[in-house]
């Protein structure tokens, strides 16, 4: 904004570099550049103060495409002032001489036009197509289009405006529309994780069969295995018992030889020593029995000796001294 000191009759006028300034003396073009000071006397004086940088606007359009289909497109136009005493001359870019400011709003009239060609043509290219195709081609080819449009609008050049950039932020239908054409991405997702997910249940199925086939066929080789150790451990108990038996008959049959051998001889001497007896006398029989008797006996406290006793003792005596006694 130009800064206007007024002193008495006159003023003066001071303009940034950014700026354009146009000055009219009684209809008359006087001075015309960028950050000029000068003097004015304001009765006579006409100025109008054009912006030279570089402005953006905003961009914003809702259209349909060919299956009728609401899409909204979003962005910014870049724009810039290409002739500034044609823009003066055809858009009123007046300032107050006491206060320097716009006397109405020229730049918003300039983005109206802007915004009207750049909406005609959103709305031509969204109506060709389907939304479908719209969606997938994305904002770079309208971008283009627009680019191309407002470089060749006559709207645009008479006027001395021209544009620097076009950016589109967005196209995209409603949100309605936009979950409706979602929901077979959406489902054909879904089923490809069902998928994934059955494949994986599947798997763990066929791992865990797998593993029980495994333990399966290791317990059947186990039990295999224990049936021939139980069978081993069987023949080897039997292979033990019927050495144990032969050794217990060997065994009993040595003890029975030994047996044989022992009462065989004991029966030989008992034999002998009843012989012996047979031959002897029977006063010596008795006389023997005495003292065997005597031999097994530890004390004797008392004898009882009767008259038979005693008689038929002394004639086993005389009978026994007898044949002794006869004369040889």
């Amino acid at each position: 904004m130009a800064t206007i000191r007024t002193i008495g009759p006159v003023a003066q006028l001071r303009s940034e570099a950014s700026r354009h300034v146009v000055r009219y003396r009684n209809g008359r073009l006087r001075q015309s550049g960028r950050g000029l000071v000068f003097w004015f006397r304001p009765e006579t004086a006409s100025i109008s103060e054009l912006p030279m940088d570089d402005r953006e606007m905003t961009l914003f359009v809702r259209g349909r495409s060919r299956d009728f289909q609401a899409v909204a497109v979003q962005g910014t136009i870049g724009w810039h002032v290409v002739d500034p005493e044609r823009l003066a001359s055809r858009v009123d870019f007046s300032i107050d001489l006491r206060t320097g400011k716009l006397r109405g709003e020229p730049v918003e009239r300039i983005e109206a036009r802007l915004s009207g060609i750049a909406g005609q043509a959103v709305l031509h290219h969204l109506g060709a197509s389907p939304v479908r195709a719209l969606l997938d081609a994305g904002p770079d080819p309208l971008r283009l289009i627009l680019e191309a449009t407002l470089a060749e609008a006559p709207a645009l050049a008479e006027i001395g405006v021209g544009p620097v950039s076009v950016r589109l932020t967005n196209l995209a239908p409603t949100s309605e529309l936009e979950r409706a054409l979602q929901t077979p991405t959406f489902e054909a997702l879904q089923q490809k994780a069902d998928e994934a997910t059955f494949a994986r249940r599947a798997l763990g199925v066929e791992k865990e069969r797998a593993i029980a086939e495994n333990e399966l066929a290791t317990r059947t080789e186990l039990a295999q295995r224990e049936s021939l150790l139980i069978a081993r451990e069987a023949e080897n108990a039997r292979a033990r018992a019927a050495a144990l038996a032969e050794a217990r008959g060997l065994e009993a049959a040595a003890e029975a030889g030994r047996i044989r051998l022992v009462e065989g001889a004991r029966a030989e001497a008992e034999a002998q020593r009843v012989a012996v007896y047979r031959d002897l006398a029977p006063a010596t029989l008795l006389g023997l029995a005495a003292r065997e008797l005597a031999g097994k006996l530890e004390t004797i406290e008392h004898v009882n000796v009767t008259p038979d006793l005693l008689a038929s003792l002394v004639g086993e005596v005389r009978r026994a001294a007898a044949p002794l006694a006869a004369p040889r």
